[in-house]
């Protein structure tokens, strides 16, 4: 897999007569990039959960009771690969597999009560890695740029949504057992901060 750095693409476009800046669309995924290997590195070190770790307990938070293909969904990643992730998660004691009452063939994923403390870390380790983002930013101006980026995203969200055939829909209809938790940062999920 090849990876070009925001620094690395300047060098090449100026070298090659072209723009002297990368796209808006580059430039957004290298920061969310950046953000997110910075999250990684600094969740296994002080909470020893990877990100994707983190993702899966702040879904499972707002979705508890859902099963397996649900959340997979939730999170647009492969069921298979949730599922080794699941195993391990379960083993490590975060989440915990229930029968669904009505279909004894289905299970519905819980968190356990070592799981619960750990999101408001999670929200707390997020906030310091969007303070170190926006470092060079005052106040106003990040607050800005959330609220620019905000107004994107529900643009981009609504064309998407009325340009996909209905098939082609995501259902996000997950199947709770208990009202929704208290929402993970969403930062550290992927989103916004």
């Amino acid at each position: 897999m090849l990876i070009i750095t925001y620094r690395q693409l300047f060098r090449l476009q100026r070298g090659q007569g072209m723009e002297t800046e990368p796209s808006f669309g580059f430039l957004v995924h290298d920061v969310a990039r950046l953000f997110a290997r910075r999250f990684n590195q600094r969740s296994v070190q002080v909470l020893g959960l990877t990100r994707a770790q983190c993702r899966v307990l702040g879904y499972l938070a707002r979705n508890e009771g859902i099963n397996q293909a649900g959340l997979a969904e939730l999170l647009e990643i492969k069921p298979m690969t949730l599922v080794r992730q699941i195993d391990r998660m379960e083993q490590d004691g975060w989440i915990e597999r229930r029968p669904d009452p009505a279909d004894r063939r289905a299970r519905r994923l819980v968190l356990t009560a070592k799981a619960r403390p750990i999101l408001a870390r999670i929200r707390e380790l997020s906030a310091e890695v969007r303070n170190e983002a926006f470092a060079s930013l005052s106040e106003a101006d990040g607050q800005a740029l959330v609220d620019l980026l905000r107004r994107i995203h529900n643009g981009m969200s609504e064309r998407l949504g009325a340009a996909m055939p209905e098939r082609d829909m995501p259902t996000r209809r997950p199947v709770a057992l208990r009202e929704p938790r208290q929402a993970v940062l969403e930062t550290a999920l992927g989103g916004e901060g």
